[in-house]
């Protein structure tokens, strides 16, 4: 009976070494795993360990009605896809905001979108005067 007792004893220990380092480790890894993985920072106060800060909305201003047209309206009313009026078309436009009720008329058009023209065509972000000036530039009107 003494030799099976000394025959296990040594691989018990050996068990309970184990488990004592095995939970350690799982204590610093879930401590781990339980770490921020951001911060919030206000702007104008200091975030330390941030490089980089962001600035709501992008910081950009707006853009002009060239970058609109180059980014975003280009594909559709440089070739008139879709029957899209052409850029520089002014007839054709002329008559679309004779039916829409001006400048303005095309403008909410362009907003909630017209025909296969997505709401704001693919200028999601684009404020309404954006559009406008876009709208302006494209038509000669």
């Amino acid at each position: 009976m003494n030799l099976i007792m000394k025959m296990l004893a040594a691989p018990a220990t050996v068990l309970a070494l184990w488990a004592v380092s095995a939970q350690a480790a799982t204590n610093d890894d879930i401590a781990k795993r339980l770490e921020p993985v951001g911060q919030v920072c206000v702007q104008g106060q200091e975030c330390k360990g941030m490089e980089v800060a962001a600035t709501a909305g992008g910081g950009g201003g707006a853009r002009t009605p060239d970058e609109v047209i180059a980014k975003h309206c280009n594909a559709c009313h440089g070739t008139g896809l879709l029957g899209a009026p052409k850029i520089k078309d002014t007839a054709a436009w002329k008559e679309r905001a004779d039916h829409q009720g001006g400048l303005d008329g095309i403008l909410a058009k362009a907003i909630t979108g017209i025909n296969a023209m997505p709401p704001k065509g693919t200028c999601a972000d684009c404020t309404d005067e954006e559009l406008k000036g876009a709208i302006k530039e494209m038509s000669g009107l």
